[in-house]
């Protein structure tokens, strides 16, 4: 499936890293915690609104609020992604997320990956179900 050029958004995805362990001055465990790489924008025809003709490519499921379709159905995104849509997030100049003196992003991604939905292999897209998130 080919995507109309004009018709593309841009939006930033971070993709899942691996889970650390937190320790304490002592050697404790204390917690755990993902770490995502960088921000990588990209550009998807992404959905208005949730409609009648975009909820029954997933089922009939409230999970998801907008679609996400790439021509490239390879692209990395999956089930563990973060996502910032309609809002760029602020990098430094290396590329790392800008964060706070607290260490939390100064922009926080707005969304996650519901679903990925991908098509044949030669000349597939890729269709992703996106929810909106309110990171604090």
């Amino acid at each position: 499936m080919r995507c109309v050029n004009r018709n593309k958004q841009t939006f930033w995805y971070a993709l899942y890293n691996a889970t650390a362990t937190e320790m304490d001055d002592y050697g404790n465990q204390i917690g755990t915690y993902t770490t995502y790489g960088n921000p990588i924008k990209a550009n998807g025809n992404i959905s208005a609104a949730k409609g009648e003709v975009v909820t029954r490519q997933f089922g009939d499921d409230d999970l998801y609020d907008r679609i996400i379709v790439l021509e490239d159905r390879d692209t990395p995104i999956d089930e563990y992604t973060r996502l910032w849509v309609d809002l760029t997030p602020e990098l430094n100049a290396n590329g790392t997320l800008k964060v706070d003196s607290n260490g939390n992003a100064v922009t926080p991604h707005n969304y996650i990956v519901h679903r990925v939905g991908r098509g044949l292999p030669k000349f597939g897209s890729a269709t992703i179900a996106i929810s909106k998130v309110t990171v604090t």
